[in-house]
C-alpha cells in the first residue's frame, strides 16, 4: 500500500514522538548511573545525549552507507543500544540510584559487577567519540551511486513466460523425417603385406648417373636467351606514349586529295571516299570535295 505525502509525513512524526518519550526515560536512568560515577550536573545531564545520541547518529548512518560501511555503522548501533539496555536495567536493580544516596563508584553489591559496570559506563563517553567521527567521516565521504538514464533501463516484456513458452515449442517442434540411424564406425580390413625389402647393395641403378665436373674446372651456367625483338604493346598505349603525327596543311591536304581523285569522275568524288583516302576529318573531306569540283568546273569552262 502506497502512502500520500500526507500519510508519510503523520507516520514521520508520529515516529519522532515515540522516539522522543522513550529517550525521555532513558535520559532519567542515565543521568542517575552519571552521577555515581563521578560526573557533575552538567556532565550528567549530557551523558544520555553521548549514549543514546550516537544510537540515532549511528542508525542514519546505517540507512545512508553501503556494504562494508553499513554493516559498521550496525555494529556500533547494536553495542550502544545493549549498552543503554545494561545501564537502565542496573538503574531499575538498584533503588537507591534513584535518589543519589548510594557510594560513590558503587553500581553493584558484587564486586567483578560493579567492576564491569564502571568500565562500561566511563568507556561509553570515549566510544562515542571515536565511533561517532569514523561514522561522520565514513557519510561525509560516501559517494552514492548514479541513477541510471530512463532510457538505458530496459521496458518491461509483455507476457514474458508467453514468450519463453513459445520460443520452447518452436524449438522443440515436431521432425518433418523418423531420426536417422546412428552412423556406425566402418569394418576395419585386414592390412595389406607389403612384399620383403630387397638389399640395395646387389641392385643396379637404371638412372643415368649426373655428370661431376672434374677438380678445378669452371662449372658452366646456363644463361637466358634474350630475344631482340621488340615487344608487343599490350593494351592500349596511353596517348603520351605515342609518337606525335605530325598536322598537315590545307594545301597539303588539297594536293593529296587531288592525288586521289585523278583518275575518278566528277559523280565518284564525294566526302566519303576522300576521307577514307587521305584520312582526315569529315569537315576537311566536303571542303575538299567542293574545292576539287569547283577546280574541274572552272577548268571545264575555260576549255576551247
Amino acid at each position: 500500500m502506497n502512502l500520500n505525502r500526507t500519510g508519510r509525513r503523520v507516520l514521520v512524526f508520529a515516529l519522532v514522538v515515540v522516539v522522543g518519550m522513550a529517550f525521555r526515560v532513558s535520559w532519567n536512568a542515565l543521568r542517575d548511573i552519571a552521577h555515581v560515577i563521578g560526573a557533575d550536573p552538567t556532565a550528567a545531564t549530557l551523558y544520555p545525549f553521548v549514549v543514546d545520541g550516537l544510537m540515532a547518529l549511528a542508525l542514519v548512518a546505517a540507512l545512508v552507507l553501503v556494504g562494508n560501511d553499513r554493516r559498521f555503522a550496525l555494529k556500533v548501533l547494536g553495542t550502544y543500544t545493549g549498552a543503554s539496555l545494561v545501564l537502565n536495567y542496573v538503574h531499575g536493580l538498584v533503588p537507591a540510584l534513584h535518589g543519589a544516596t548510594v557510594d560513590w563508584g558503587r553500581l553493584a553489591d558484587w564486586d567483578p559487577a560493579n567492576w564491569a559496570l564502571v568500565l562500561l559506563a566511563t568507556s561509553l563517553p570515549v566510544g562515542s567519540i571515536y565511533f561517532g567521527s569514523d561514522l561522520v567521516a565514513k557519510v561525509l565521504h560516501h559517494q552514492p551511486a548514479p541513477i541510471p538514464a530512463p532510457e538505458s533501463i530496459p521496458a518491461p516484456v509483455a507476457n514474458a513466460e508467453e514468450s519463453t513458452e513459445t520460443a520452447m515449442k518452436r524449438s522443440t517442434a515436431d521432425l518433418p523425417e523418423s531420426t536417422p540411424a546412428p552412423i556406425t564406425a566402418p569394418a576395419v580390413t585386414a592390412p595389406v603385406r607389403m612384399p620383403d625389402p630387397v638389399a640395395v647393395g646387389f641392385l643396379k641403378s637404371t638412372l643415368p648417373l649426373k655428370p661431376v665436373p672434374a677438380i678445378g674446372s669452371t662449372p658452366k651456367r646456363t644463361v637466358a636467351a634474350t630475344s631482340t625483338r621488340p615487344r608487343a604493346a599490350t593494351g592500349r598505349v596511353p596517348g603520351a606514349a605515342r609518337s606525335p603525327q605530325p598536322k598537315r596543311t590545307q594545301a597539303q591536304l588539297l594536293d593529296e586529295a587531288r592525288t586521289a581523285t585523278a583518275n575518278l569522275p566528277d559523280a565518284k568524288v564525294t566526302a566519303e571516299g576522300i576521307r577514307r583516302e587521305i584520312r582526315t576529318s569529315p569537315a576537311n573531306a566536303r571542303m575538299l570535295r567542293d574545292t576539287i569540283l569547283a577546280e574541274r568546273a572552272g577548268t571545264a569552262g575555260v576549255t576551247p
